[in-house]
């Protein structure tokens, strides 16, 4: 899509907040040091912050699509504390193996692949060629990078492992709020 808005499509789990596995609930979620700040700088900036996460927890049957929903509300409250938000939020369900019922499907939307970004874009007219992925897996990269965004890896998560399978040309920062300075210098740049 061209002709759109300019956004930064944000994994969550380990990339906005810790990494604990299958994160779900309140009392988990703890955010990654300066990742409020990185959202609040990336909406002052004009970005539309979308937030595309796998939870194939849901999957498994360890929880359903309400309880990532609720978590959600619960981190747009915790947020809004530091004058941040997010714009949208999707989610893949599903999962090829490890999924019951349902959600044990082949999808488009699952990262690597760039179903919910390509959907977010049609719902939210995003221009993906002026837009960014940041993530802290390879899935990530490789999610933003079919979509035809500018991808960047950060290092908490799992990045640090990740990092030596980094495609060239694909910046690699410290964390999120790293790679949201990182995008608005970029964005500078290029006006």
């Amino acid at each position: 899509m061209t002709g759109g808005r300019s956004a930064v499509f944000l994994d969550r789990d380990g990339t906005i907040n810790v990494e604990k596995g299958y994160v779900h609930q309140a009392h988990e979620f703890e955010f990654i040091p300066g990742a409020p700040e990185a959202i609040r700088l990336l909406n002052e900036a004009g970005f539309l912050v979308v937030v595309v996460t796998n939870q194939s927890g849901v999957a498994r049957g360890y929880y359903d699509e309400e309880a990532v929903h609720r978590l959600h509300r619960f981190m747009d409250a915790e947020l809004a504390r530091d004058g941040a938000f997010v714009d949208a939020y999707y989610l893949c369900p599903h999962h090829p193996h490890h999924g019951v019922g349902p959600y044990r499907i082949e999808c488009s939307c699952r990262k690597p692949l760039p179903g919910m970004l390509t959907g977010a874009a049609r719902d939210m007219d995003i221009d993906l060629a002026r837009s960014y992925l940041i993530g802290d897996k390879m899935s990530d990269v490789e999610a933003g990078l079919a979509a035809g965004c500018t991808s960047l890896l950060v290092l908490t998560g799992y990045g640090d492992d990740e990092c030596p399978r980094v495609p060239a040309g694909v910046l690699v920062c410290a964390d999120i709020l790293a790679a949201a300075r990182r995008v608005i210098e970029l964005e500078g740049d290029s006006v």
